[in-house]
């Protein structure tokens, strides 16, 4: 029970804040563009961990072909999914953003399916995947013709989760092989993605309009929490928890992102949204195999006789 008391604060703080990203995006999209957000969202994270870097006396990467995964990593999970969130935002609800946000596992099983084939894939996970699609196309509102939605929207809020998907394989394979600090790790990461993201920043504009209280408290929330100080606290979870937990925070996050776009923003959560959220969480678990509902089965021996 001792075990659990130590992660579980930052476990649910963890699924507050990502949940709570999409509330942000919205309100920072008052006054910044898309790529402007994606650009402060990583240059105040990378101030908030490379104070924790400094608190814990750890050590960068000092090789450059370590930066070079890092920078790599950088673009997949932090720089193009920031930029696309925020241009999805722009044309749907955060709850729509938050409920996607959940299609990850989903994205993350195409990709190793289709380029790490070393990996098996099982028939519970590949049942998963195709529920996943159906929840997809529920919450994008196929049963009303998606005529509340916008498609460029969706699209890129899928976008942004098949970048996460190319980015976890690669990350385990070449980033987290590293002999350095997890916060370390991070703290180079989302610095590399301010640094990619910084000539666009200042070639396509930061501000798009004048700011705003609403616009300030949520660039800054996005970039010291959303994308700063998580990490951190996903970091300690995978530590103490183990990943398996650490990862379920997946589904705390849509929960967190539609009471938030429902209660403060004043939008709308409709029924084929919570009945494909539901299936997109179910789909989720089980192409994570937390949930077998396709059970393999064993090839019959020959009997002798």
């Amino acid at each position: 029970m001792a075990e659990t008391r130590s992660w579980l604060p930052s476990f649910l703080a963890l699924g507050a804040v990502w949940g709570a990203s999409f509330l942000f995006i919205e309100w920072s999209l008052e006054a910044f563009t898309p790529i402007g957000i994606a650009f402060l969202r990583g240059a105040l994270g990378a101030i908030s961990l490379l104070i924790a870097v400094a608190l814990t006396k750890s050590a960068l990467p000092s090789r450059l072909i370590d930066w070079c995964h890092l920078a790599v990593v950088a673009v997949l999970l932090n720089a193009a999914p920031g930029f696309l969130f925020a241009l999805g935002q722009e044309h749907v609800t955060s709850v729509m953003a938050g409920i996607l946000n959940a299609t990850t596992p989903l994205m993350t099983l195409l990709v190793i399916g289709l380029l790490f084939r070393g990996e098996k894939t099982s028939a519970n996970q590949i049942a998963g995947l195709l529920l996943g699609f159906v929840g997809v196309a529920l919450v994008s509102g196929i049963a009303t013709g998606l005529g509340e939605n916008d498609l460029f929207g969706v699209i890129s809020l899928l976008g942004a989760t098949l970048c996460y998907g190319f980015s976890f394989p690669y990350a385990r394979r070449f980033v987290l092989t590293m002999p350095y600090d997890n916060t370390a790790l991070a703290a180079g990461q989302v610095l590399c993605s301010a640094l990619v993201l910084l000539p666009f920043a200042l070639g396509f504009g930061i501000t798009s309009g004048p700011l705003t209280t609403p616009s300030i408290m949520g660039i800054g929330l996005l970039g010291f929490l959303g994308t700063g100080y998580a990490y951190v606290w996903n970091y300690r979870n995978m530590k103490l928890a183990g990943s398996a937990i650490a990862s379920s925070v997946t589904y705390i996050t849509p929960l967190v992102a539609a009471v938030l776009g429902v209660s403060i923003l004043g939008e709308t959560l409709t029924w084929y949204q919570v009945l494909g959220g539901l299936i997109i969480l179910l789909s989720a678990a089980m192409v994570q195999n937390r949930l077998i509902v396709v059970a393999h089965r064993p090839k019959k021996q020959g009997v002798r006789t």
